[in-house]
C-alpha cells in the first residue's frame, strides 16, 4: 500500500488520477463485485473506509489547488 499522508507532492494529473481510481474502486465495494487488487496497482490493500477517507482528503486537495 502506498503512502498517501502528504498529497502535496503529487501534481493534479495523479491527484484526478487517483479520485477516479476511488470511485471506480467505492462503487466496486457498493456492487459488492471489489476483487483483490494487485500489488503495483495505486490502491492494493486500502480497503472501503480507507477509500473513503482518501477521496475527501483528494477532494479538498483538489479544491485548494483550484
Amino acid at each position: 500500500m502506498k503512502d498517501y499522508k502528504d498529497l502535496k507532492p503529487l501534481t493534479d494529473k495523479k491527484l484526478r488520477t487517483l479520485r477516479n481510481n476511488l470511485n471506480n474502486r467505492l462503487q466496486a465495494f457498493s456492487n459488492g463485485s471489489a476483487k483483490a487488487l494487485p500489488p503495483s496497482h495505486m490502491l492494493h490493500g486500502l480497503e472501503e473506509g480507507h477509500c473513503k477517507e482518501l477521496l475527501v482528503r483528494v477532494g479538498q486537495e483538489l479544491k485548494t489547488r483550484a
